[in-house]
């Protein structure tokens, strides 16, 4: 009597098990790659470090953001402001 209908059943768990492995591999890059994983430079996060005119710094955009969500009120935030606009002179 002939088992798996005359196919080499050894085979099967092998690339049962590849097949696997390449689905999950295929998941977790698909989950990096649209959840916002590294950028092309290779770095995580998208707050941009101040390199020319026009982008604010990681600080700057920390204290915008603390500002906005009511942290801070008006006066802290000009002082703490004025004290990174120093510093970046």
């Amino acid at each position: 009597m002939m088992w798996g209908n005359g196919y080499n059943m050894a085979w099967g768990w092998p690339v049962g098990l590849l097949m696997l492995v390449a689905i999950i591999l295929l998941v977790i890059w698909a989950v990096r790659a649209f959840a916002g994983g590294t950028d092309r430079g290779g770095q995580r996060g998208d707050a941009p470090v101040a390199s020319g005119k026009g982008e604010r710094s990681q600080a700057r955009q920390i204290l915008d953001d603390r500002f906005a969500k009511g942290e801070l009120n008006a006066t802290e935030y000009r002082e703490r402001l004025k004290v990174l606009e120093d510093k970046a002179r």
